[in-house]
């Protein structure tokens, strides 16, 4: 029997998939105080985001032969270390695109609608002039400027298009053609897209190149009055910064799924602003998305200690030698 850990509880309805084929190593024999302490046994890790995958906790585990991610991001996982220890590290990439995608765009509808303003406003009661106070805007016809254009990104691309926005986009990894099957005009720099977009949307991973690509100069290349989108990790947009471009009045607002470091403190500024719509890194997360997600784990994890190539297999230098 393969022996696999979980980082997050296993839910009940994925149980039978280990069924005759590997044990559940865990938070279930875990404490407070000792949360890794069934790590050992692993020769397979579920991963969620939570933790950071090095190559010291990496040797605490070592027949350790998978780390499988719920999720996309990599980014708390060292590549490198599992590389080095022969270890092969799989994602799932596909599960959360639809939610990511359709969450992105809800929160460019209630940024540009100002629903946390108006909202607040109804809330406290009394008698207003709604019609004159409220400055709501159309997204059809503006310009959606996508920074990133995978999965996600391109899903994105085809709800703003329905929407009837014109959507451009900076990637230099999506071809020309792939720009023509989305409809999109695909831009040669990163700044053409700041400066024109009325939206933009932030579809790309965090990494030591992305880490801070929106900082002070590149807010301030902005259009005036435009809306920042982030549902892709927290450490790609400079948080000071972009407060500072709230409160000059040089953006309209900002819609954040994801801040740096996670979870932000109940007092962050950027949560008490009435034109800042904040969610807590759930983008991804609904039923149809985390039954993906989870199956998409596990049937990798065990396809790795079967000596079967996974799909989604993240450094494929390990391969076929891994384990």
């Amino acid at each position: 029997m393969f022996r696999i850990w979980f980082e997050r509880a296993l839910s009940p309805q994925y149980v039978p998939l280990l069924d005759g084929v590997a044990v559940a190593l865990g938070p279930a024999s875990a404490t407070p105080d000792t949360p890794l302490i069934a790590l050992p046994d692993a020769q397979a890790i579920i991963a969620s985001a939570r933790i950071r995958y090095d190559g010291a906790l990496m040797d605490q585990a070592p027949g350790l032969r998978v780390i499988s991610r719920t999720g996309i991001g990599v980014d708390n996982i060292s590549i490198p270390d599992a590389t080095a220890r022969r270890i092969a590290v799989c994602n799932a990439p596909d599960g959360p695109t639809i939610s990511a995608a359709e969450h992105a765009v809800t929160l460019m509808l209630a940024v540009a609608k100002q629903i946390k303003r108006i909202e607040g406003l109804l809330r406290r009661g009394g008698t207003r002039d709604y019609f004159n106070e409220h400055h709501g805007l159309e997204v059809h016809g503006l310009r959606l400027g996508l920074i990133g254009v995978g999965r996600i990104g391109g899903h994105v691309a085809t709800i703003g298009r329905a929407l009837g926005m014109t959507v451009m986009a900076y990637d230099p990894y999506v071809s020309a053609d792939r720009g023509m099957e989305l409809g999109i005009d695909l831009a040669p720099t990163l700044e053409e897209v700041l400066r024109a977009a009325d939206v933009v949307s932030l579809h790309l991973p965090l990494t030591a190149e992305t880490r801070r690509l929106i900082d002070a100069e590149r807010l301030a290349r902005m259009k005036p009055g435009a809306i920042l989108i982030n549902t892709a990790r927290g450490g790609l947009v400079d948080e000071t910064a972009l407060l500072d471009a709230l409160e000059r009045g040089h953006l309209r607002g900002a819609g954040l799924d994801v801040f740096d470091p996670e979870p932000p403190p109940p007092d962050h500024p950027l949560l008490h602003r009435d034109d800042v719509v904040a969610t807590p890194h759930i983008a991804g997360v609904t039923g149809a998305s985390k039954d993906r997600i989870w199956r998409t784990a596990i049937t990798q994890a065990l396809q790795v200690l079967r000596g079967e190539r996974p799909p989604h297999l993240v450094n494929p230098e390990v391969w076929p030698s891994s384990g």
